[in-house]
């Protein structure tokens, strides 16, 4: 596992994140809290040092989680967690920060994001709490996540910004057109979520038959709708014929095509299961050629020009 510095932080994390999203239950099928301990630990002797989680996560829950899974081995790992939209108020701020700090377990966050930003409370006064929390030596570096490009510009202005955390994937490109060369030109590291588009770019719905349950949130999403899903089997018929070349599979590919974009520092990927998080890491060893990239984008831009960018 590779490691990239983080923007002008001063710190290096892996290429690939563990995102703990699904670790507090909420609307994923959920396991148990041990198994997911055991995951955490088993992804850590793979390599990933990086993990991610917020307070909206479970109610907690998923911190939690990642408390218990890293206590001894907290200073070996970068921990990354949020505040949530309605605790953007410097006072909620520092409350939130201290309410994540007891449930990590630790006595500092690596990179503290606001997780969407606020409708009614101005940028500055929630990252003027930020600042004084990373002077205090709380947080060591301050992330924001679901930012379009003005409200990063807006932020920048009264906070050093390390990490912008969008939606990036072969499925969710709107960023390469603005927000990355923003983030290139000042510093900003990119961490992806959603890397394989909630389960898309697995092949699980187009090439092994798989469908959602009733109840599953996913089904109202875009990329779920049934002439979306019927757009982008293009799109996965190219990473299968490029995944049987390598003796991979189509999941490895969309991650290596992350790992293979210059903007991204690290691809958040999330799992509740063993054996999925083992072949997702195989992508970090994935070479994927200029002509391969080219095609990938090709195809990508195809579909997209249907189902849309964003």
């Amino acid at each position: 596992m590779k490691t990239k510095k983080l923007g002008n932080a001063g710190f290096d994390i892996s290429t690939m994140t563990f995102g703990c999203w699904e670790l507090g239950g909420g609307p994923w099928e959920f396991t148990n809290d041990q198994n997911n301990i055991e995951l955490i630990r088993k992804a850590f002797e793979l390599g990933i040092t990086t993990f991610d989680t917020a307070e909206g996560y479970g109610n907690g829950h998923s911190e939690e989680i990642v408390g218990a899974a890293l206590a001894d081995i907290r200073q070996q790992c970068i921990i990354t967690t949020k505040v949530s939209r309605s605790n953007l108020s410097p006072q909620d701020v520092r409350k939130s920060a201290e309410n994540s700090l007891k449930r990590l377990k630790t006595d500092y966050i690596d990179i503290y994001y606001i997780h969407w930003p606020s409708f009614d409370i101005p940028v500055q006064e929630t990252l003027s709490e930020f600042v004084k929390l990373k002077e205090e030596g709380l947080i060591r570096a301050i992330g924001v996540s679901n930012f379009s490009l003005e409200q990063l510009k807006e932020a920048v202005r009264y906070a050093q910004i390390d990490v912008i955390q969008p939606e990036y994937s072969l499925l969710h490109r709107a960023i390469e057109q603005e927000i990355v060369p923003f983030c290139l030109e000042h510093s900003i590291g990119t961490m992806s979520y959603s890397s394989i588009a909630k389960g898309i770019l697995t092949g699980a719905f187009h090439l092994y038959g798989k469908t959602l349950k009733d109840g599953d949130f996913r089904k109202e999403r875009r990329l779920f709708l049934p002439e979306h899903l019927e757009a982008e089997k293009e799109l996965l018929a190219v990473m299968k014929e490029i995944a049987d070349s390598k003796e991979a599979n189509v999941t490895q590919i969309a991650i290596a095509w992350l790992l293979h974009q210059e903007a991204l520092t690290s691809a958040i990927i999330g799992t509740q299961d063993q054996h999925h998080l083992e072949n997702n890491m195989k992508a970090a060893s994935l070479s994927l050629s200029v002509s391969e990239l080219e095609t990938l984008n090709k195809i990508s831009d195809q579909v997209l020009s249907v189902i849309g960018y964003s």
